[in-house]
């Protein structure tokens, strides 16, 4: 994540800043330019290397456009390791010249209305914020609150073996993730309770490692043997969890692998069941929510291990969902992780309106999973659009799907050729289900449901490759597109293959040149490590000849040289 380092200045001194991550979006949006006049509501003061460094945790803009201020100089005013303060000082900008500087922006010093904040108790050495962390610091203390407490894990590899925790610590400038090692964890796994405040010191700041974190921040904790935990009793100052709520219907919108917060009524709860991992061989427990929410969609979280264990809520109960991991099965599912929490009717404004909506008519409403609206076709979602027709070369030059974001369009094509290579996969019967099953002798069994079957249900994947006028495109379709590009069930087309090759050849055939209106999304993924976009159809109709010329004729009609 970018920081934004600054220069701001009174008129008569400039110091060298920085801004906290949650005030990016202004230099973003820019409501922050060179020498914009602000006021610093909050900041820090720090010593880094020697250096006076002011952390800016909050402020307003007071004049977004502005002259320079005075012939400010360097501020040469010595101070102490930390300074905490409010203040509503307006400040006038100057750039900062460094060559880490992604962008320049203002903020000004202002005068300490209180002293260096203590931790309640007079003995704390200065409190920092988690925002003002790093690598060039060790005589710190923070004071946060454990927003999730991880269960602990043991591994065992060629350099021996060895147990860890995680804790994900937050205040009110923004997260931390921590882990203890050995004899951290028998030191400090029992006395840390989620939920509670703590004064932590002596903990060695690491930079983050992102493969095993989703936390906001690049830099991590290690608790050591002489990492000093206290517990706070005045935690009136420090947030709770602090959540960004996505809707589950725009879960579309969020990449494969990202993290996410949701908030949803439980419609439907799994019963327990358990999973082999392939790296250990050791059973996980796993159970699967069903949750809606007021966009009329539903999504599947999973739970792992003790959670999924001590999940026993029957009664539709508001969950909000912290640091979900986002998946593609059957469009968009979601995965609790071991930094991953959730929070049962948490009281929050969102959980409470969902509590209203759900018990007056949010209980006799269908919904629709993603797996309906991106996969199979006919659900609901993006729709054809005549007057957005976009060419294949067009989707191509505008580069869709390459951004972090799902882009959709609609298109109109023909198609060349279907691949007929795993055309269809052997899925589960269970409603709802459709996950691949496994032959096991005389039957087919399905690893999620716990069930087996005299046979499966046929399910269709089709690759095809689709031209217009302007070029060739990849596109790929599901059960429902396949049904109306074959006219028959995956199931058909699997025994005409059996019994007949000829005649399987024929049924491909047979689907070159029918040109389809189809409703697509571009998507970038990875592939042998190289990134590509794929292309897939939620929606796919005939050509309706009698539509299409009433569409034609009304264009017509519009245009000013027909009359």
């Amino acid at each position: 994540m970018d920081r934004y380092r600054v220069i701001v200045s009174d008129g008569e001194r400039f110091l060298q800043s920085m801004f906290a991550t949650q005030l990016n979006h202004l230099v973003e949006e820019e409501q922050i330019l060179k020498h914009t006049i602000v006021a610093i509501e909050k900041f820090t003061c720090n010593l880094v290397q020697g250096k006076k460094l002011l952390i800016v945790l909050a402020l307003r803009v007071i004049q977004k456009e502005s002259e320079k201020i005075g012939n400010p100089v360097a501020c040469q005013q010595p101070g102490g390791p930390s300074v905490d303060a409010q203040a509503s000082t307006p400040a006038a900008v100057t750039p900062a010249p460094s060559s880490s500087v992604n962008i320049t922006a203002p903020s000004a010093p202002a005068q300490p209305s209180r002293s260096i904040k203590q931790a309640g108790r007079a003995n704390h050495a200065a409190i920092y914020p988690i925002e003002s962390l790093s690598l060039y610091q060790n005589n710190w203390t923070i004071k946060a609150r454990v927003t999730t407490k991880g269960d602990i894990r043991t591994w065992s590899n060629q350099r021996g073996e060895g147990k860890l925790f995680n804790v994900t610590l937050m205040d009110e400038s923004g997260e931390i993730r921590a882990t203890g090692f050995n004899a951290a964890v028998d030191e400090l796994y029992d006395r840390i309770q989620e939920g509670k405040v703590y004064f932590i010191s002596k903990a060695k700041v690491n930079l983050a490692k992102k493969k095993f974190s989703n936390v906001q921040n690049e830099y991590e904790l290690a608790f050591e043997r002489n990492t000093i935990i206290e517990e706070c009793p005045d935690a009136s100052d420090v947030p709770t969890v602090k959540f960004n709520f996505v809707p589950i219907g725009e879960l579309t919108e969020v990449a494969k692998d990202a993290v996410c917060d949701i908030v949803g009524v439980v419609r439907e709860v799994s019963e327990l069941s358990t999973i082999t991992s392939k790296a250990t061989n050791k059973e996980i427990p796993k159970r699967e929510l069903t949750v809606v929410d007021t966009t009329g969609f539903s999504v599947k979280v999973t739970l792992w291990g003790k959670q999924a264990e001590q999940y026993t809520s029957t009664d539709h109960p508001v969950i909000a969902f912290k640091g979900a991991k986002v998946g593609d099965f059957q469009g968009r599912s979601l995965s609790m992780m071991s930094s991953s929490s959730l929070h049962i009717d948490p009281d929050i404004p969102e959980a409470h309106h969902l509590r209203g909506w759900y018990d007056s008519a949010g209980a006799d409403k269908t919904y629709q999973s993603h797996s309906n609206s991106t996969s199979g076709g006919l659900g609901g979602g993006v729709n054809f659009d005549r007057a957005e027709i976009r060419s294949l070369n067009d989707v191509k030059t505008s580069e869709l799907g390459m951004s972090d974001r799902v882009d959709t369009f609609s298109s109109r094509a023909s198609i060349m050729h279907i691949r007929g290579d795993n055309l269809a996969y052997p899925a589960c019967q269970t409603q709802g289900c459709s996950k691949k099953v496994i032959q096991m002798g005389d039957v087919w069994r399905c690893e999620k449901c716990d069930k087996s079957y005299p046979q499966p249900e046929y399910r269709y994947v089709v690759p095809m490759a689709v031209a217009d006028y302007s070029g060739q495109a990849w596109f790929q379709g599901f059960n429902d597109v396949g049904k109306i590009i074959f006219g028959m069930s995956a199931d058909d087309l699997v025994a005409i293959k059996e019994r007949d090759n000829a005649e399987f050849d024929r049924v491909l055939e047979g689907t070159v040149g029918a040109t389809y209106n189809f409703a697509c999304r571009a998507k970038q993924d990875n592939y042998n490590d190289q990134a590509r976009v794929r292309y897939g159809i939620m929606r796919i109709s005939p050509l309706n000849y009698r539509e299409e010329a009433q569409y034609l004729a009304d264009l017509l009609r519009r245009n000013e040289w027909s009359r």
